[in-house]
């Protein structure tokens, strides 16, 4: 038997398992506005500081979607985007994080409409939002392979996606459910492996620059979270991360999608580049 067809057939089955035991539902509404139909996602990559500076007028124009420590930046009070993701399970957990205490602050106290976007598995941890203009929707981020027919027909009905390995699988996939024809991405930067090393004591070293500059606690923070892993396994979340990209083209292309790669200089070789410009 092909092994790619070996592959398709075990994670066909293995993706059948996973909603037979956790059968949750992703429960995002399409948009509303028939005249919409470009979403602008703002990864938190470093170009998305020249992408600002340039094309603020585009940015204005059309409906946002920003993730993770966006909101605790200036730029959240200036472009006020529509649609708020966030994925990482740190988000949810029980902790003393002053940097994601001080971002649950700032959503409950934006002044304008905003959709958040979290997992399904956060369902009891949203309780702190309490702002009025704050609505949450739910996705499943279950990941999901499997043959093509498959998997299309399982993100279809919100039952998985592309798998997880960061925030911009889950936000494009959203901006798909929410009905939007074209979805541009920008600050989608993805040069981690630019940075990837490893020092005297076999520890790996990974800077990933962001638009904005973190504070100690993050830095960090994120250092001690990579001393975790050895550097076999952040490769390999680096490939399931740039595979998923693929898959969601394919899925995109099915659902008559166009995912636009506006970032420049990204790392992503899956989707069309497209300036905003």
């Amino acid at each position: 038997m092909n092994p790619d067809t070996f592959k398709n057939i075990t994670d066909t089955l293995t993706g059948t398992a996973k909603f037979l035991l956790s059968p949750r539902r992703t429960s995002v509404t399409p948009h509303k506005n028939p005249d919409e139909d470009t979403l602008i996602i703002m990864g938190n990559g470093p170009s998305l500081k020249q992408t600002i500076s340039n094309d603020l007028e585009i940015l204005r124009r059309h409906p946002l979607m920003a993730v993770n420590f966006a909101a605790n930046t200036p730029e959240f009070q200036l472009l006020k985007p529509r649609y708020y993701t966030l994925a990482d399970p740190h988000f949810f957990q029980k902790q003393s994080d002053p940097n994601v205490a001080r971002l649950i602050e700032n959503l409950n106290n934006a002044s304008w409409t905003i959709t958040l976007f979290v997992p399904t598995s956060a369902l009891k941890s949203v309780a702190v939002f309490n702002n009025p203009h704050l609505s949450i929707e739910y996705f499943n981020a279950t990941g999901i392979e499997g043959f093509p027919a498959f998997r299309r027909f399982m993100y279809r009905i919100g039952a998985g996606m592309p798998r997880p390995r960061n925030v911009l699988i889950p936000s494009i996939m959203t901006g798909i459910s929410l009905g939007f024809k074209r979805i541009f991405i920008t600050g989608a930067d993805h040069g981690w492996t630019k940075t990837l090393s490893v020092n005297d004591r076999n520890e790996v070293i990974s800077v990933q620059p962001h638009f904005y500059t973190e504070d100690s606690h993050e830095q960090q923070r994120i250092r001690i979270d990579y001393l975790k892993y050895p550097l076999h396994q952040i490769l390999f979340s680096f490939y399931v991360a740039f595979k998923s990209y693929f898959i969601i083209e394919d899925y995109a292309r099915n659902q008559g999608v166009a995912i636009l790669n506006a970032t420049e200089g990204s790392f992503i070789d899956a989707f069309r580049r497209q300036p905003l410009s």
